[in-house]
């Protein structure tokens, strides 16, 4: 994230961080979208989820299920997933914003892309998602 706040992006008020996340017991997948300034608290995610603990998906499961690699994640990336097991999950605070800044599916690049475009690419392939407050979580 800090190379990318070195490129002095136009857009970067919209750059989001994109985690790719598993429960305890690897049944549950998730792609968590945020803004890229906001702290990540596992604990408030949970409880906002109603999942099991959460922990960060191997790079094994990254490359597995949705083809990518380390530093790479992103919405695009469950394009890849043909087993349907990745849940996307948007902070609640990108639900008023116009666009984000994602990579598509490689770290070289970063695209501005209207979030309306976004979920409706989510729609058109099935792609559960849904925003979460996880702000207004209390931690468990």
């Amino acid at each position: 994230m800090e190379a990318m706040d070195a490129l002095s992006l136009p857009f970067a008020n919209v750059v989001v961080k994109n985690l790719f996340l598993r429960d305890d017991k690897k049944r549950n997948y998730y792609l968590v979208v945020m803004p890229e300034d906001k702290p990540a608290n596992l604990k408030a995610l949970r409880a906002a989820l109603g999942a099991r603990p959460l922990r960060f998906a191997s790079e094994e499961d990254l490359q597995g299920i949705l083809g990518l690699r380390g530093g790479a994640v992103s919405p695009f990336g469950v394009l890849n997933d043909t087993e349907g097991k990745v849940q996307v999950v948007l902070d609640a605070a990108l639900r008023d914003w116009p666009a984000v800044g994602v990579h598509p599916n490689d770290n070289t690049a970063t695209l501005r892309v209207p979030l309306s475009d976004l979920l409706a690419l989510f729609e058109d392939r099935a792609v559960p998602y849904r925003f979460v407050a996880t702000s207004e979580a209390s931690a468990q």
